[in-house]
């Protein structure tokens, strides 16, 4: 029999030698270059290169408008703000992703309804926001988990139907696309994060894109404490008629964005690649499941996870990650279901069970490396780590 090799978290040798991280940003001379031009430039917030960067896009994402914000929950509470979400009102949401999409709709004094997702994409499930439909639901807020974009031709009809706004939360998909229309133009509105984990970056920073004048008029206002401006001819005088915020995105930021969006495509392949590769060299394993793959829908790779198969492993997904960090394989979680967070908890009652699908593929998910710096060899390394601690925990 072959010995095992011993795992790290016992002692072992490491697979690598130094941290390989879940996400990294790629930068290049040419955005430190852009960025130092701005940075030399007469405006270096809310300038000509803040309006280039919203054309550019608007243009991307096959929509009018595009408005930029500090960063994506900002983006995401705009559009919340701007579909007039407010206290009574309920909002259908996926309990599958970061807190602050549930959380922005608290923002606005209403409340988060998680709806179910499909076991199969790991996506807000339609037949589950039908469901759900109250007459106090205003606004469905799905969100393209890992970059896969959600079933819009099924939700934008239901929201049709029931006169919601749909909000597309695609921090995770800016790049995909569902048949020929790319993501941004899948929704009402449709949220974007240049987060340093992100397809692309702007250091922090995000945006809403939409087709509708009135929202993108509703998104700027929001950005910018509220303020209108009711005479063109005095721009002085200003009035304040309901509460915004200042989330105003800087010229410099912009200026890094312009140069990161450029460079979209070519990120993209080359997550795709590693995606795919991941995806052949795991699809015969007795101990994960992958995600499904809609042939109608470019995924744009912001995540790769991966379900374990628990049954056939002696240990629980939270001892595979530490296993694997051991290796120095920076495995993580996307994410904690939202409401079994304790202010969630605490505050709405939520409690176990609510939604099962869900609560059954959080046990099971690990999130892998994948990020377009990232060398074949260093995907070697994680497929290594992994076999080296299904081996260790086969059951």
């Amino acid at each position: 029999m072959e010995k095992l090799e011993k795992l790290a978290l016992v002692g072992g040798p490491r697979v690598r030698g130094t941290l390989l991280p879940y996400a990294r940003q790629t930068i290049d001379s040419g955005d430190i270059a852009s960025v130092s031009e701005a940075l030399s430039a007469d405006w270096i917030t809310q300038g000509p290169t803040l309006a280039r960067f919203e054309r550019s896009l608007a243009e991307r994402g096959g929509v009018k408008y595009a408005v930029a914000f500090t960063n994506g929950t900002a983006a995401l509470h705009a559009a919340c703000w701007a579909a007039g979400l407010g206290a009574g009102d309920r909002a259908i949401t996926t309990p599958l992703t970061f807190a602050s999409t549930a959380n922005a709709v608290v923002y606005q004094g209403a409340r988060p309804i998680f709806a179910d997702i499909d076991r199969e994409t790991l996506n807000l499930d339609p037949d589950a926001v039908k469901r759900l439909a109250t007459p106090r639901t205003r606004v469905v807020l799905a969100v393209d988990f890992a970059g896969l974009p959600c079933d819009y031709d099924r939700l934008l009809p239901l929201a049709r139907e029931h006169e919601w706004i749909l909000i597309a939360d695609a921090a995770h998909s800016i790049g995909g696309a569902l048949g020929s229309r790319p993501v941004g133009a899948l929704a009402d509105m449709t949220t974007l994060s240049f987060h340093p984990a992100k397809q692309m970056t702007t250091g922090e920073g995000g945006a809403v894109l939409t087709d509708r004048e009135d929202l993108a008029e509703r998104l700027r206002t929001m950005r910018h404490h509220g303020i209108r401006h009711p005479d063109p001819a005095r721009p002085w005088r200003y009035e304040i008629t309901e509460l915004g915020n200042n989330y105003r995105l800087t010229d410099f930021q912009a200026a890094l964005g312009l140069s990161q969006l450029k460079k979209l495509d070519g990120f993209w392949q080359r997550r795709d690649r590693l995606a795919r590769r991941y995806r052949e060299r795991l699809a015969g394993s007795a101990f994960v499941e992958l995600p499904a793959l809609p042939s109608d829908r470019r995924h744009a790779w912001h995540l790769f996870v991966v379900l374990l198969r628990l049954d056939r492993l002696s240990v629980d997904r939270d001892t595979v990650l530490k296993a694997l960090r051991a290796e120095n394989i920076g495995a993580t979680l996307h994410y904690p279901l939202v409401y079994r967070h304790p202010f969630y908890q605490e505050r709405f009652k939520y409690g176990p069970g609510l939604c099962p699908a869900a609560e059954g593929v959080e046990e099971r998910l690990v999130t892998l490396p994948l990020f377009p710096r990232m060398s074949l060899e260093d995907q070697d390394d994680v497929l290594r780590a992994l076999a080296k601690v299904f081996a260790h925990y086969t059951r």
